[in-house]
C-alpha cells in the first residue's frame, strides 16, 4: 500500500501597500467629484492649513536636530561629555540652560538631541533641562517676542525668566526624584563609539536618517491632533476671558497644550488675543515650548510612554506656576 505525497502548499498571497495605494488611487479617480464636494469645507481647509504650518515651520529645526543627534553620537564620546559637564547634576543643570539659549532647536528638534545625550551617558535631568531651555531661551524665540510685542519690552525678558525658571526647576526635580526605569530601555541603550573616521562619518548619516523618520513620524501624528483642535475651538471663548485673569491663566494654559504652535511663531499668536491682559498671553508662551500635544507624542515615541505620562504634569505645572511668578515680577 502507498501512501500518496501531500500536495504542495502554496504560500498565502499577501496584499502589499503598493497594491493598496493602486486601489486607493483608482477609486480617488472615480469619486473625484464626490470627494471635492465632500472635503471642500471651511474646517477642513483650515485644519489642514493648520497642520502643514505646524510641519512646515517645524520640520528645519527637526533636521537640525536629528543632524546634532547624529554628530553627538558619532563625534562626542561619553568621556568627552563627562570631563565638560560638571559631575553633580545640581551644577550641570544651569550648564545645560544656558547650552540652550546658544542653540536654537524648536521642541520637536530638542528631544532626539536629548535621548542621545542620555544615550552618551549624560544625567536625565541635564538632558531634560536642555530639552525644555533649548526651544524656549534661544535667541530667535525672544527676537520673535520682542517683534511681535514691539510696546512691551518687559514681555522679553518675562518670557526668558520664566522658561529658564521653568527648564531648571524640572531639570532639579528630575535629579531628586527622577527614575532611570521610567525611561524606554531602547530609549537610554548606549551607543558604542564607532573607530575609524569612515565609520564615524557612516555612524551620523544612520543616525541621523534613523532619528528623522522616527520624529517625523511622531510630528505628523502631532500635528494632525493639534489642527483637529484648532479647527474644533471655538474662537468666541476668548472675548470672555478679558475681565477673569485666574480662568484666563488656566484656559491659556490649556490652549498652549492644545494648539501646539511652534516657539519660534506663537509670540505672534498671542499678541493677536489683545483682548487678554499680558499675564494670560506669557503663561501660553513658557507652557507651549515645554509641553504641548505633539510633544507629549514625540517624547512619549522617543523616550518611552512612561517617561511622557510623568514628564508631562510636571512640566505644565511647573510651568504655569514660573510663568505666574515670572509675571509678576516682570510685567
Amino acid at each position: 500500500m502507498t501512501v500518496d505525497a501531500p500536495a504542495e502548499i502554496r504560500p498565502r498571497r499577501r496584499i502589499t501597500s503598493l497594491e493598496v495605494l493602486c486601489v486607493l488611487f483608482v477609486v480617488a479617480l472615480i469619486g473625484q467629484s464626490w470627494l471635492v464636494s465632500a472635503l471642500d469645507t471651511p474646517a477642513l481647509r483650515t485644519g489642514a492649513t493648520v497642520f502643514v504650518a505646524i510641519c512646515v515651520q517645524a520640520l528645519p529645526f527637526l533636521v537640525l536636530g536629528v543632524l546634532v543627534s547624529g554628530a553627538i553620537a558619532a563625534f562626542v564620546s561619553a568621556d568627552t561629555l563627562r570631563k565638560v559637564l560638571p559631575r553633580r547634576a545640581a551644577l550641570a543643570v544651569p550648564v545645560a540652560g544656558v547650552a540652550g539659549v546658544a542653540l536654537p532647536n524648536c521642541e520637536c528638534a530638542a528631544v532626539p538631541v536629548a535621548r542621545r545625550l542620555i544615550q552618551q551617558d549624560v544625567a536625565p535631568s541635564v538632558a531634560l533641562t536642555f530639552l525644555l531651555a533649548a526651544p524656549a531661551v534661544n535667541p530667535i524665540v525672544l527676537v520673535s517676542t520682542a517683534v511681535a510685542f514691539p510696546g512691551e519690552p518687559m514681555m522679553v525678558v518675562a518670557r526668558f525668566a520664566g522658561s529658564m525658571a521653568t527648564a531648571l526647576v524640572v531639570g532639579w526635580l528630575w535629579a531628586r526624584f527622577g527614575r532611570g526605569e521610567w525611561f524606554a530601555s531602547w530609549a537610554t541603550r548606549r551607543v558604542p563609539a564607532p573607530r575609524g573616521a569612515r565609520s564615524r562619518w557612516t555612524m551620523f548619516v544612520e543616525t541621523a536618517r534613523q532619528d528623522l523618520v522616527e520624529a517625523g513620524g511622531f510630528l505628523v501624528v502631532g500635528g494632525l491632533t493639534a489642527a483637529a483642535l484648532n479647527v474644533a475651538l471655538p474662537r468666541s471663548w476668548f472675548d470672555t476671558l478679558g475681565d477673569q485673569l485666574i480662568l484666563g491663566i488656566v484656559v491659556m494654559a490649556v490652549l498652549a497644550v492644545l494648539l501646539a504652535l511652534c516657539s519660534e511663531a506663537d509670540a505672534f499668536v498671542a499678541a493677536s488675543l489683545s483682548a487678554l491682559p499680558l499675564l494670560p498671553r506669557l503663561v501660553f508662551l513658557v507652557v507651549g515650548p515645554a509641553i504641548d500635544i505633539k510633544l507629549f507624542v514625540l517624547q512619549a515615541g522617543t523616550l518611552g510612554r512612561r517617561f511622557a505620562l510623568r514628564f508631562a504634569p510636571l512640566t505644565f505645572i511647573v510651568a504655569i506656576v514660573c510663568a505666574v511668578l515670572a509675571g509678576v515680577v516682570f510685567l
